[in-house]
């Protein structure tokens, strides 16, 4: 699918609508989360303003609400933490933050999992946390891969960070190792941020650079590569897209 370019984005690119239900790691049924998207131009952008995180934390409310997960719509915003979120049609259909960890402002993942990153942090790799990931259903898995990739090109591109930390629920856990490539590295503890259990996972990001570079781009072409990389940005998009968060482009 080509990608195409707004003064206002992060980027933008066309998706088409054979890449369907992609929700956290599962489908849903649920009646109440559908609605039609008529347009198939999306648009990242970073939400760097109050209405921008409150249609983020929105979606994140209806998305994880159903399921009976405890989510705070009015949380503060951290100062170690960005927000990307996905529109296309002045609809909001996908979000994710990134906490980036530093000496004063620690991760989500250590108030469950302190000493495992502590493990980490002891070997000098520098950790963040993709947290509060929702994509709307009906909605094209292009656009999850989208968030994951900037995500990587801010983190590790930019800041030069190392580690992806993630807690999920266990029944996501599956999907996360066999689409992106993450590994099991702190066991299942309660999750008190959402009141459900987590498993700590864990990916390098130089692996998931190698996986951009090799599969990155090629969605439309006859491939048995089954992660998501294939849905990633072809690397040549890398250098205007690292452009434009440098700039500050929302």
């Amino acid at each position: 699918m080509p990608t195409v370019q707004y003064d206002d984005a992060i980027v933008s690119f066309e998706a088409g609508p054979g890449l369907r239900d992609l929700v956290v790691g599962e489908g849903t049924t649920n009646k109440e989360l559908d609605h039609t998207i008529d347009q198939q131009i999306f648009h990242i952008r970073m939400a760097n303003s109050q209405g921008r995180r409150e249609a983020a934390s929105l979606l994140l409310k209806k998305m994880y609400g159903w399921r009976g997960y405890s989510v705070d719509p009015n949380a503060p915003h951290a100062l170690n933490k960005i927000t990307l979120f996905a529109e296309t049609g002045g609809h909001t259909v996908g979000t994710m933050s990134l906490c980036l960890d530093n000496d004063e402002i620690g991760l989500p993942a250590d108030e469950n999992f302190r000493d495992k990153l502590d493990d980490l942090r002891a070997q000098h790799r520098r950790l963040c946390e993709p947290s509060r990931l929702a994509i709307d259903k009906g909605v094209s898995k292009r656009v999850f891969a989208a968030l994951i990739h900037i995500s990587y090109i801010y983190a590790h591109n930019i800041h030069g960070y190392t580690d992806y930390v993630i807690e999920v629920n266990p029944r996501h856990v599956m999907f996360y190792k066999r689409m992106l490539g993450f590994r099991d590295f702190g066991g299942e503890r309660p999750c008190t941020r959402v009141g459900a259990p987590a498993v700590l996972l864990r990916l390098e990001l130089d692996y998931m650079g190698e996986q951009i570079r090799k599969f990155g781009g090629l969605m439309e072409q006859q491939t048995t590569e089954r992660s998501f990389y294939p849905y990633f940005f072809p690397t040549w998009d890398e250098p205007g897209i690292t452009g434009r968060l440098i700039n500050g482009k929302s």
